[in-house]
């Protein structure tokens, strides 16, 4: 338990580290009130737990703790459904209510792509 404990919390610094980096470069590159930082880490992130879990379906390519550290940990840190929410709130508070729906609508459905797509990768490709 404590290895798998360690594998998580490995994975997990490593993802808030890098979204830590992502998000501040789109703060410093883009003047826009869209979050395209959190937008950005959570549709990279789908992608690569659909493909984590399709290399897992896919005849075992990876080790339970190979996805233990990529799923849980990694895209766990790197993804980030709460500041999504505080994102749109604040979209919501200044009264920019299209880009608020767009924002959680393309993030939903991108997202769900993106885990498709991730999957189709190591399903269909690989």
């Amino acid at each position: 338990m404590l290895r798998s404990i360690l594998i998580v919390g490995l994975g997990g610094f490593i993802g808030s580290a890098l979204r830590f980096l992502v998000t501040r470069w789109f703060q410093v590159q883009t003047a826009s009130q869209f979050p395209w930082g959190t937008f950005t880490v959570n549709i990279i992130g789908s992608f690569v737990i659909g493909l984590a879990f399709g290399l897992s379906e896919k005849g075992n390519l990876l080790t339970p703790e190979w996805r233990l550290f990529i799923t849980v940990g990694l895209c766990g840190g790197f993804t980030t459904f709460s500041s999504l929410s505080n994102d749109t709130l604040l979209l919501l508070q200044g009264r920019e209510f299209v880009a608020a729906s767009l924002y959680i609508a393309l993030s939903f459905f991108l997202g769900l792509l993106a885990v498709f797509a991730g999957r189709f990768v190591t399903t269909q490709i690989l």
